[in-house]
């Protein structure tokens, strides 16, 4: 990687929740003490689907799990493995000399429940061993626990199926993203004065309760802006079965076919329905804003707002 020496943060961070936060504010911590530079070595699938012959629904894409590392703790240098066969039988003390040796680690920091090598025989004890064997720092990160429930990215991922925005949001300790590209839709909403923008949701990332959410959306030029955005197939409109992620951008009138947006998700407004037609449609989309101005107004988001949480936009 380079002659500097490291700080590896080990964990597949899906949500990048706040059990996750203890682990990679810990590895910020000991970079500034020690003058290393804090890095997160994370796998590009869940070795879980691999192991299990099963599919992990996951709460975010690649992207979405580096731009949040990113921005809210300051962290760039984020590697992704690629998980495989040869990955999965490799034997713990060889998964762990791999990492030290090709990335310059000084220190180490992981889960209480972080597991790797073949048969995941290796273990945190099994770490902090190793590493006072070969002279390396190493710190373990308890469990950390909110209304008596141990934050996990599985109770995420079911409150978000659920429609429990405001709740998953809260175990997170940011809001839940989506960030993709802007496709060309049947671009209907601008004859009803209602524009929209369309995103989909990739391959293996949870899609949430179909309905209307109260979104905040960041553009790559850093502007925010609130937003009504409707998941689902739009019933009213299209008989095909495609799942999108339809923002009508309050106060927005701009053209973003083909850039990144990034969509924040606060709050499940209601859920998602067929009207008797488009004048229909047209009516709800406006209350549906008038409502979401109300909440945002109410329950002003408490999530940071910045250049560093907009998108990255790749040519």
């Amino acid at each position: 990687m380079d002659n500097e020496k490291h700080v590896l943060a080990l964990g597949f961070f899906d949500g990048v929740h706040r059990g996750h936060f203890a682990l990679l504010k810990r590895t910020v911590e000991i970079a500034k003490e020690r003058g290393l530079i804090p890095s997160v070595i994370t796998f590009d699938t869940h070795p879980m689907a691999m192991v299990m012959h099963k599919t992990v629904p996951l709460i975010n894409s690649e992207e979405d799990r580096a731009g949040l590392i990113r921005s809210i703790f300051g962290i760039d240098d984020i590697v992704f493995l690629h998980f495989d066969e040869t990955t999965m039988r490799m034997p713990w003390e060889q998964f762990i000399k791999d990492i030290v040796d090709g990335f310059g680690a000084a220190h180490l920091v992981c889960g209480h429940d972080y597991s790797f090598g073949y048969r995941g025989e290796g273990t945190p004890e099994r770490l902090k061993s190793y590493c006072e064997e070969h002279g390396l720092g190493c710190d373990v990160i308890p469990p950390v626990m909110c209304d008596g429930i141990r934050i996990s990215s599985t109770i995420i991922r079911e409150l978000i199926l659920d429609g429990e925005m405001e709740k998953a949001c809260e175990y997170l300790g940011h809001a839940h993203v989506l960030t993709d590209v802007v496709r060309v839709g049947r671009r209907l909403g601008r004859t009803i004065d209602a524009p929209t923008i369309n995103m989909h949701f990739r391959d293996g990332i949870i899609v949430p309760r179909y309905g209307v959410y109260a979104t905040e959306i960041f553009l790559g030029d850093g502007s925010v802006h609130f937003g009504v955005t409707n998941i689902g197939v739009r019933p009213t409109v299209d008989t095909s079965d495609l799942v999108t992620a339809e923002t009508h951008i309050l106060d927005y009138g701009g053209n973003l076919y083909g850039k990144r947006v990034r969509v924040r998700f606060y709050k499940f407004m209601r859920p998602e329905q067929k009207f008797a037609d488009v004048d229909e449609l047209k009516k709800q989309i406006h209350a549906d804003a008038e409502a979401t101005r109300a909440y945002f107004a109410a329950n002003p988001p408490k999530w940071p707002s910045g250049p560093q949480y907009a998108p990255r936009q790749w040519d």
